[in-house]
């Protein structure tokens, strides 16, 4: 075969081996935990040699390994941010929390969830995937609450790098009442800071409208004082491995200064701001209905979001 034949050859092989979309792998884990079983899929491409591994801790509330919720919308967040990480090199773990979908057993009621379990299990996932020899680097990303519970678990899971997706920067409590802001009839709104400022004094209330048991309710109320005690900003600053901080500018539920606010606590953290993007990580245009994207799985991630991610993650 003439040199040059065999040079345009190589290079056709190598450039068709490029362009062949990465074959991506799925397999479930499962974690024992106190209380019983964790349940969580691992997603991984078909590539020789050690690879980073993310692992990805979903919201607030009953969100699952998906990033999906019965009272936030199906749009399969978390399961496409896989894929699409996969496609890039990267592995990753996302799995249901105790109380929730497969994992449900764990907590079967919802008084025994605490800040303090949440954390225990994401550093047990962690230790798992740092003790797995198909794995190079552990990157813990924590999307929305799961921000502040990564920041937490950073340290005892053996993280490696820190991602901060949509997490808030003050307490808790303080967001909550500017979310809620005009939004409750006056009524409403007073039991509301009633209840409130009662479980950031760590006591509950018995007894709470009906109307406000989506968020107060008092199973509920257990969890949300061992959330409220919590400062997100100071808890980022101690997380010493690298760390990324990626917040949309369309994010109806957390504010770009949040994301400004945890920079301002950890300089050294990278800053990604993503035009246009919305609490479950997808381009809307300016003027859309908050909700639209939530209950939409078909819409595709936003791209910059996901590169912006593999450039933080890969060498």
């Amino acid at each position: 075969m003439p040199r040059l034949f065999l040079l345009l050859t190589l290079l056709l092989a190598a450039a068709l081996a490029q362009a062949a979309p990465t074959r991506i792998l799925q397999w479930p884990m499962t974690l024992l935990a106190p209380g019983g079983s964790l349940h969580g899929t691992l997603t991984l491409p078909e590539r020789d040699g050690p690879l980073p591994v993310v692992l990805m801790i979903a919201g607030s509330g009953p969100t699952d390994r998906d990033g999906n919720n019965p009272e936030g919308g199906h749009n399969d967040s978390l399961r496409l941010l896989a894929r699409e990480l996969a496609g890039r090199g990267i592995a990753s773990l996302r799995y249901d929390k105790r109380g929730v979908a497969a994992s449900r057993a764990a907590a079967p009621r919802e008084e025994e969830l605490s800040v303090a379990a949440y954390v225990a299990d994401a550093a047990a996932w962690g230790q798992l995937l740092k003790e797995d020899p198909r794995f190079s680097r552990l990157i813990l990303l924590g999307h929305s609450e799961g921000a502040l519970i990564a920041s937490l678990a950073a340290a005892e899971a053996g993280a490696d790098a820190l991602v901060s997706l949509a997490g808030v920067a003050r307490p808790v409590g303080t967001v909550l009442r500017e979310q809620l802001e005009g939004r409750l009839p006056p009524a409403l709104a007073a039991e509301t800071e009633s209840v409130l400022a009662a479980l950031e004094q760590g006591r509950q209330t018995a007894e709470v409208t009906p109307a406000l048991h989506v968020l107060l309710r008092p199973s509920v109320q257990p969890y949300l004082i061992s959330l409220l005690r919590q400062r997100p900003a100071e808890a980022f600053a101690r997380v010493t491995v690298p760390a990324l901080i990626v917040q949309g500018t369309r994010d109806f539920q957390v504010g770009v200064e949040e994301a400004l606010l945890l920079q301002q606590a950890r300089p050294e953290a990278q800053l990604l701001l993503v035009e246009g993007m919305d609490h479950v990580l997808r381009i809307v245009p300016s003027g859309a209905r908050p909700l639209a994207s939530y209950d939409d799985p078909r819409l595709p991630l936003a791209v910059e979001l996901v590169e912006g991610l593999a450039r933080f993650i890969l060498p």
